[in-house]
């Protein structure tokens, strides 16, 4: 019986000899594609080709792509555990063809792979096409041989035309086609029937293969255009295929998930391995782990929020299998075991990932039980009123005060038979965080107009060589969002170009500064942007003249702003590489700001750093600095920058040619930005700020060149000031705090010495006021600059005095009142210290409670203070009779 892990390998393999360049698995994170909140399927990572936006050197690919479904749209979360082939991460297997071979080869090789190679029963496989592709149906029939009662023919099932089961499009407009799927037949003693009988969701017939034709551009109108270059694109389910090479029926059953699920067994204590919660443990760490690899951490919106809602559903399951401690990090290591050959990745960042699953576990952990108790309580209370819903307001309440995801709630109360009432949470929500947003928020900014895109030839960048260019064409004029052909002194616009100077922000650089002119004519910019992408929009006004489409103008950039921008971006990739190695390969970067007076770096790390390692980040960082490496700059294919050792940066998207920015040995890195020549260019590095931003990730925030040594002058000024307050020098200032700080402990001793002192005297002088009531001796008493502190040991030293007694001291001082109450002896029983504080401090708009033998509260100073101690004795002969 073949592995999943051999079962990859064929599929590359096979591929690979027919052709096909072997593509690795993009990240779960799309590269700058704002439309997906994760990689859904493995046309992702093409979409651009298929558009006609890029040009791949290979016209054949194959590849296996790590793919999830738990978020947005493209939403299986809530099926895990219920069903035997829904899953948050899969994996899927896919051929493709750029215009090169079409329908009768991507038929063929299916075919050759399914039944030669892994020898499935030719009987058991049947094919759909779409109702009108009599091509492929033909070549089903006529030239692989299968019978026209195994081609299935769909046609449009879905309410409109070319919405169907069998025929793909990208979107309402753009690439489409039909497709063509394989499915296997599990068997007559499984129910369902074939696609497009009234039985076809059973489980018998189980899709495992679909091969999509892309041959028309689909119009506006509807109308479908032949595209010039046919295109293949398939798709085929790692674990579906699994379960039927290794003859199981469900995908859990298959090597892969039973290990996990042996393991999540083995730290649950669960002996029922057909246990749905080990399921949802088994399939989230797959999830989980893959997200935290691809830069994703725990957060509480976008896709941070994402994971934390998968990670939280799969610790309930655990909570459900009488789980208390952290147990889900864990499963890393089998996960590793199990897939870290195919993804190395995986294997790097094991250590990661443990880290930052153990951290969230333990977050949650200080609420699942309270939060599960109340979630009880509610659903309780549901079903004895007659409803069948979780009122909005308490599943809010989950949320926000216990961290339960509403679909976690949901997901618990679909297990009682009730549902929640999601318009009352939305309302909740919108009331109480007005300003929060849902999982799938993203940056939006100035967009350009789709039909001035189509009309542009994306802007030529001269930033690296020139800081001034002329001649340059005004392209494109933007006011108030639309595309105009002239602005007027006073305008507020965008000026598109066909070449300039100006960097665009990307990358966390700013964008750059400066002035266009033209005889006549001056436009101020004020920032640069990149729109769509491809073209750099200069922001600003224009100060004086006009300025049209078609010009010819002259450009600077403010030249000492971007030199400082320089010496800080520069200097973010020295951070980076001396947090790396101080603090561990764990550190990745997630965000980054280069501005002209300061750089900001957000890292992945799970504490704050030490006062040690800022100071070692800082000097090797200011090492390599001084060793004045040239910053090299190369252009070359992706897999040859990774092969070179450059790091991608998370959330970006490259090219097949990329840019690689290298400094000496100890900085290798794809990056668009605009750097130093050397890094003695950056002069000095000083490390201003450390601080976490949420959790997982720490920022820093660093000043470099002229900026250090103004941060220097500032802070020496600020430390000649100090040591002058105190009456010494600069040299001096640690042993004078040191001297400081040691005469106000000792008067701080002093002072508590004093207080024990009084409040002696005044326990004796009490004892001799105390009243006795049938054998118990009962005190109430105010002091008058008392502490809660000197108030305990003065109870104490009373109760060994008194014997029997009920004690209570009121410690009054500005304006606020301490009380703590004593028991000791035969009233233990009837007269409890935690009852008599609580109801003194309620007289005086104040709250305390304890041990039925000591309590102690407070309030305030107030008249009614006289009358509660008053009237204590009273309240004790009520309880002593």
């Amino acid at each position: 019986m073949k592995t999943t892990s051999e079962i990859r390998s064929d599929f590359l393999d096979f591929f690979r000899q027919k052709g096909h360049t072997i593509v690795p698995s993009a990240p779960l994170v799309p590269g700058n594609d704002p439309t997906l909140l994760f990689t859904n399927s493995g046309m992702v990572q093409f979409k651009d080709v298929f558009l006609g936006a890029e040009k791949r050197s290979y016209v054949r690919a194959a590849d296996v792509q790590r793919c999830l479904r738990a978020g947005g749209k493209h939403n299986d979360l809530d099926s895990v555990g219920y069903t035997a082939r829904h899953h948050t991460f899969f994996e899927m297997l896919g051929n493709w063809s750029f215009g090169d071979y079409f329908k009768k080869d991507a038929i063929a090789w299916a075919w050759e792979l399914l039944t030669e190679v892994w020898k499935l029963p030719k009987e058991r496989l049947l094919v759909t096409v779409y109702h009108t592709d009599d091509e492929a149906y033909a070549i089903w029939h006529d030239v692989i041989g299968i019978p026209a009662e195994r081609i299935v023919r769909i046609g449009d099932n879905k309410g409109a035309p070319f919405a169907s089961d069998n025929f793909w499009q990208m979107a309402d407009t753009g690439p489409c086609g039909p497709c063509t799927e394989i499915f296997y037949d599990h068997g007559e003693h499984h129910f369902g029937g074939p696609p497009g009988s009234p039985d076809e969701d059973g489980d018998r017939y189980i899709e495992i293969w679909n091969l999509v034709f892309m041959q028309f551009d689909r119009q506006p109108d509807g109308t479908l255009q032949p595209l010039p270059a046919p295109c293949v694109d398939t798709g085929m389910g790692l674990e579906r295929l699994t379960a039927v090479l290794q003859h199981v029926h469900s995908n859990y059953e298959i090597d892969l998930f039973q290990a996990l699920i042996h393991k999540a067994a083995e730290l649950t204590a669960t002996a029922d391995l057909e246990n749905k919660s080990l399921r949802v443990i088994a399939d989230h760490i797959r999830a989980c782990s893959f997200l935290i690899v691809d830069g994703v951490l725990p957060s509480n919106e976008g896709r941070g929020y994402v994971l934390r809602r998968i990670i939280r559903r799969a610790l309930r399951h655990g909570w459900m299998l009488g789980v208390r401690e952290p147990f889900f990090h864990k499963l890393v290591a089998t996960l590793d075991q199990a897939m870290g050959q195919a993804y190395p990745e995986l294997t790097a960042k094991r250590e990661l990932v443990e880290r930052a699953l153990r951290a969230e576990e333990e977050r949650f952990a200080e609420t699942l039980d309270s939060g599960m108790r109340i979630f009880e309580d509610v659903a309780a209370r549901s079903v004895a009123a007659g409803a069948n819903a979780i009122p909005g307001v308490d599943a809010f309440r989950l949320y926000d005060t216990y961290g339960f995801p509403v679909d976690l709630t949901a997901d618990i109360a679909r297990e009682r038979g009730l549902t929640v009432d999601m318009a009352g949470f939305d309302a909740a929500m919108a009331q109480q965080r007005e300003t929060a947003r849902a999982s799938g928020k993203f940056a939006s900014g100035v967009t350009l107009p789709a039909e001035l895109i189509a009309q542009l030839r994306p802007t030529g960048f001269l930033g690296y060589d020139t800081l001034a260019a002329d001649s340059l064409e005004v392209l494109a004029l933007l006011k108030d969002g639309r595309a105009v052909d002239v602005i007027e002194t006073g305008d507020e616009a965008i000026v598109i170009l066909d070449r300039t100077p100006f960097y665009a922000e990307s990358g966390g650089q700013v964008g750059d500064t400066g002035v266009l002119e033209m005889q006549g004519s001056r436009f101020i910019v004020g920032d640069t942007l990149k729109l769509a992408g491809q073209f750099h929009g200069h922001l600003g006004t224009l100060q004086a003249g006009t300025l049209r489409k078609g010009d010819r103008v002259s450009a600077a950039i403010d030249d000492a702003r971007r030199a400082a921008t320089v010496l800080n971006h520069s200097a973010t990739h020295l951070l980076h590489s001396a947090l790396r190695s101080v603090l561990g390969t764990h550190v990745t970067q997630k965000g980054s700001l280069v501005a002209p007076d300061r750089l900001r770096f957000d890292f992945s790390h799970f504490q704050p750093m030490t006062a040690t390692e800022l100071a070692e980040v800082e000097r090797r960082v200011n090492a390599e600095i001084r060793r004045n490496h040239a910053a090299e700059v190369r252009h070359m294919d992706m897999q040859e920058a990774l092969d070179f050792g450059a790091m991608a940066l998370f959330g970006e998207k490259y090219g097949e040619r990329v840019r690689v920015l290298r400094m000496g040995d100890t900085s290798t890195e794809l990056c668009g930005g605009t750097h130093v020549a050397r890094t003695g260019d950056i002069g000095l590095f000083k490390i201003v700020s450390e601080g976490g931003v949420s959790a997982g990730v720490r920022r820093i925030e660093a000043v470099t060149g002229q900026g250090a040594l103004d941060y220097i002058d500032e802070e020496e000024r600020r430390l000649g000031e100090a040591a002058q307050l105190l009456g010494g020098s600069a040299q001096d200032v640690v042993d004078k705090i040191r001297q400081i700080t040691e005469r106000q402990k000792k008067l701080e001793r002093e002072l508590e010495a004093l207080k024990a002192k009084a409040a002696s005297g005044a326990t004796s002088d009490l004892a001799a006021s105390a009243i006795e009531l049938g054998g118990i001796r009962v005190l109430a008493a105010r002091l008058e600059g008392i502490d809660a502190k000197a108030l305990r040991d003065a109870v104490d030293r009373l109760k060994q005095q008194l014997g029997d007694a009920v004690i209570v001291l009121a410690g009054a001082s500005d304006g606020k009142v301490a009380l703590v109450a004593g028991v000791s002896g035969s009233p233990s029983g009837k007269v409890k210290a935690g009852e008599l504080l609580a109801h003194v401090a309620s007289q005086i708009g104040g709250k305390g409670g304890g041990r039925p033998d000591l309590a102690q509260g407070g309030g305030d100073d107030v008249p009614a203070l006289a009358a509660a101690l008053a009237g204590i004795p009273d309240w004790v002969a009520v309880r002593l009779h």
